[in-house]
């Protein structure tokens, strides 16, 4: 497992600045939240996605990839039942993978609950139908930039489609590539009666990327979410990718949020090790 955060973590920070805190924090990658660096993708030009690689790369961060990838768009729906809706939603999306590959990254989080959500008289099985659609008119820009796209569940008080690892689940394997895969948060599977440990076992044939959050909206260490047995399913499952950090309340500090939440999850690795160290 490798560490990683949020940019939008560091709220107005420059790049710079927060990139060099992180990796002095010790992680070892920055997730990109692509409405930071302008809401709209394409207007995003050279010079600046140079800049912002050439900047984590100075830090001694790897650009995991990007999240939040429809946040502060319009006119983009995954499930929108106007065929042009889901034309020009998957031509963006292919806009987004050549930012993420122009920045260093791989991985496509696909969260967005407000350009997801089904319409009133939208059945579960329609919209499935409709963003199986526009993620397979992306692959061939996901193929040429090598980046995977990776679905993430959210929980019901997020939106109303893909609430569970289950349904997301069900979204890979109609698009059927391995260039679609699946995200989890801890946040969002705390939501579902399934332990999330049973989850990410379950669910460790698609696995792709990893959030790590406490359902109070703040980072791991912050709530009642005792990641040791979260980490020791993907230990257990031999998950090789990253564990970002995301959170949604910045009231704490940025400086404390970082800090302390990748000092927990170590402390979380730390206490595994003990546990599994042999008796002398």
């Amino acid at each position: 497992m490798k560490f990683a955060i949020c940019n939008e973590t560091f709220v107005d920070w420059p790049h710079q600045r927060a990139f060099d805190f992180a990796r002095q924090c010790g992680y070892q990658g920055i997730e990109i939240a692509p409405f930071t660096l302008n809401p709209d993708a394409r207007q995003i030009g050279e010079s600046q996605r140079r800049e912002v690689r050439e900047a984590a790369q100075s830090a001694g961060l790897e650009v995991v990839g990007l999240h939040w990838l429809l946040a502060k768009t319009e006119g983009y729906h995954l499930t929108s039942a106007e065929p042009e809706v889901r034309r020009r939603t998957a031509e963006y999306l292919g806009e987004l993978a050549r930012l993420c590959r122009d920045l260093g990254g791989r991985v496509l989080v696909f969260g967005s609950p407000q350009q997801r959500n089904r319409a009133e008289g939208v059945s579960t099985e329609q919209a499935i139908d409709w963003a199986a659609e526009v993620f397979s008119r992306c692959l061939p820009v996901f193929e040429e930039t090598d980046v995977v796209l990776a679905v993430e569940p959210l929980g019901p008080q997020e939106g109303n489609f893909l609430n569970t690892a289950d349904e997301a689940a069900r979204l890979i394997e109609k698009v059927g590539s391995p260039r679609c895969r699946l995200h989890l948060d801890t946040k969002a599977m705390s939501s579902e009666p399934t332990p999330i440990p049973e989850i990410i076992r379950r669910h460790r044939a698609q696995l792709e990327h990893f959030h790590a959050n406490d359902p109070n909206r703040l980072g791991p260490g912050f709530g009642e979410l005792d990641f040791v047995p979260i980490f020791r399913a993907l230990r257990d499952i031999d998950y090789q990718g990253w564990v970002s950090v995301e959170v949604f309340d910045y009231s704490p500090g940025v400086e404390r949020l970082v800090r302390q939440s990748i000092e927990y999850m170590q402390a979380c690795l730390a206490r595994l090790d003990s546990d599994t160290a042999p008796a002398t």
